[in-house]
């Protein structure tokens, strides 16, 4: 029971955000490998937002792409260089199920990651569009499985839109866990000719592990105004702050975090955040989450977010779910139930949402 319960956790592992990080077997001389996720959902929000009004835009029935997973595929690869050391890559692009298009992706191809390094001993040095560690940070410490709906990337996005997911014209270091220990850090040129500090943009984080306890601290600052061409926006000034700690105990992992996002020009939010994973079965996966989000600029504008999730596993790469989602708005904050539909941002009051879907890996 014991070792199908570990299988069952790398499975879930491996659909979350920062799975996508690049993972092959050692090979004698080079491999490229074609993985993605499919995921669509039905959705239903008791609320919209009018953007005309500020104001509720009425109920919601449709099929969403990503309810679970983000929809992607992508090629990985490796070539072995000798005494240990790789060149590696990866190129991954978000893409919709409903309508074929780009989703999660800022609209380009590719847009999810798009980088080439060198992996040795010593650590990985990577150059190109990527993950930074404070999103990394900020994915390790979700409940949820970083779902698109209900968990800690909806505040995320709510807040700083893409900024700091797929991070471009970026060089980063991760070092090997020493000790439990992991280093990353990350530095985003700007590319703003006659300024060195227009658009600039660096991360770091810690991330510890020893035995069952694991914690996170991670920051991001970012100057804004980038040269970057995408349609969502992914260079706003902001920083970002994040510390937490997750503990396992058998079949359960329970996480809880503390994470500020201050935006220029906008809400200077706290959000603290904290729930469960449970595996009563090796093919059933058990989620909750809360987050109560405050700002430190008006105290009149808070919000909270519950979200619960069940996943069964028809396979190894099939999966159904469903997922129950509240959120309660005050003031002007206009926290959403999921991170890429039309409930992303909702108005105040309270509004209630489910997601039901299938989800398939290859």
């Amino acid at each position: 029971m014991e070792k199908r319960f570990w299988k069952a956790v790398r499975r879930t592992a491996a659909l979350s955000i920062t799975g996508f990080g690049f993972s092959v077997s050692a090979p004698a001389q080079s491999s490229v490998t074609l993985y993605g996720v499919l995921d669509a959902n039905m959705q239903y929000t008791s609320k919209t937002l009018n953007f005309a009004t500020g104001r509720n835009g009425g109920k919601e029935l449709s099929l969403q792409d990503s309810g679970w997973s983000g929809s992607r595929f992508g090629l990985s690869g490796a070539e072995d260089l000798g005494g240990g050391m790789r060149a590696i890559f990866k190129l991954e692009s978000g893409i919709s199920v409903t309508n074929g298009g780009f989703n999660s992706s800022n609209g380009n191809l590719f847009g999810r990651s798009a980088w080439i390094g060198i992996d040795g001993p010593y650590g990985t040095v990577s150059a190109g569009l990527q993950y930074s560690p404070f999103f990394i940070a900020v994915d390790h410490l979700d409940p949820r499985s970083f779902s698109y709906f209900g968990s800690s990337i909806v505040n995320y996005a709510n807040n700083v839109l893409a900024t700091g997911i797929s991070t471009p014209n970026s060089i980063a270091y991760t070092s090997p866990r020493i000790d439990g220990l992991k280093v990353r850090a990350m530095y985003s040129f700007g590319n703003v000719p006659g300024s060195f500090q227009a658009g600039r943009a660096y991360s770091g984080s810690l991330d510890y592990q020893i035995g069952s306890l694991s914690a996170d601290i991670a920051i991001f600052d970012s100057n804004g105004g980038s040269q970057l061409n995408t349609p969502i926006p992914s260079t706003l000034q902001f920083e970002g702050r994040i510390f937490g700690l997750g503990y396992h105990l058998g079949p359960v992992t329970i996480k809880a975090s503390f994470s500020n996002y201050k935006v220029a020009g906008g809400f200077n939010s706290n959000v603290y955040g904290g729930g469960l994973e449970y595996f009563p079965l090796p093919d059933i996966t058990l989620n909750a989450g809360v987050q109560y989000t405050t700002d430190r600029n008006d105290k009149n504008n808070h919000s909270l977010l519950a979200s619960l999730g069940a996943l069964y596993m028809l396979s190894r790469r099939t999966s159904l779910y469903t997922q129950l989602g509240f959120v309660n708005n005050h003031g002007a904050m206009n926290t959403g139930l999921a991170s890429n539909t039309a409930a992303f941002l909702l108005p105040a009051g309270n509004t209630f949402g489910v997601s039901i879907g299938i989800r398939h890996s290859f």
